[in-house]
């Protein structure tokens, strides 16, 4: 277990995955429910896959990391994206090469930091990645505040303990919030110049194309679409042996001479 003190009351839990340290790191940042463990074993997988070392952590929030200090304005997503992840960076691997693998939160983290233009960054892989907020996103998570009040949700316990609760209505109020339904990243993704594999199940129940649309459309750099079958909001859990191919050749060609 490794943990990084980011003050005297935030600390954040990581995992470092072993690989070839001459390739870039994977660095793979959770959903919005999520955190380090619950991606399972593939992070170690594709990292076995392509030789690449890797990073997992919880934001903080989640997990095992601190809990919440704040209540969650609309720029909460440019704050885990602009101030703890660099921050995580710069101190776990300084001077490391990197590629980000986010899943929707975690995505549009990915894109807010692409935005940065980080010399050190080679590349973005989202999954169910927003860029603004869909009536099918509200609706989706209006359905999962309901599951959660009927105790659909417990499993979220083991991953997150006491801290869940507090956790899941941060999310939920956030999205569900008036304010929140004008949040659009759409403005920065002409910043963005690395490539971007932009992954999404055919039957997200966040989200539709039109988010994918739109990362693949403004990006000013290479921007691969990729619908995943017979998958909903998490293709690295319904579809993993897809999306390990897809994200290992996605990496391959980011190497010079890729």
């Amino acid at each position: 277990m490794s943990f990084l003190h980011l003050s005297l009351n935030k600390t954040i839990y990581y995992e470092l995955i072993d690989g070839n340290l001459n390739n870039p790191y994977l660095i793979f940042l959770h959903e919005g429910l999520g955190c380090a463990a619950m991606w399972k074993d593939f992070p170690k997988r594709l990292c076995q896959k392509t030789k690449c070392p890797g990073l997992v952590y919880d934001r903080s929030g989640y997990g095992q990391s601190s809990p919440l200090d704040s209540v969650r304005t609309i720029h909460y997503i440019h704050d885990y994206a602009l101030n703890e992840l660099p921050r995580v960076i710069t101190s776990i691997i300084p001077d490391r090469p990197y590629i980000l693998i986010g899943h929707s939160d975690g995505g549009s983290i990915s894109l807010i930091f692409g935005a940065e233009r980080s010399p050190l960054l080679r590349g973005i892989i989202t999954e169910a990645a927003h860029v603004f907020v869909e009536p099918e996103t509200i609706e989706g998570i209006r359905v999962a505040d309901d599951a959660f009040a009927r105790g659909k949700f417990g499993g979220l316990y083991a991953y997150h303990g006491k801290k869940t609760r507090q956790m899941f209505n941060a999310w939920s109020e956030t999205w569900l919030s008036e304010w929140f339904k004008h949040w659009n990243i759409e403005y920065l993704l002409p910043s963005i110049h690395c490539p971007v594999l932009v992954m999404q199940g055919r039957e997200d129940q966040y989200g539709t194309e039109r988010q994918v649309r739109s990362i693949v459309s403004k990006s000013s750099g290479s921007a691969e679409p990729f619908f995943v079958a017979n998958c909903g909001h998490a293709p690295h859990r319904e579809q993993a042996e897809t999306v390990l191919e897809k994200a290992a050749g996605f990496i391959e060609k980011t190497r010079p001479g890729g």
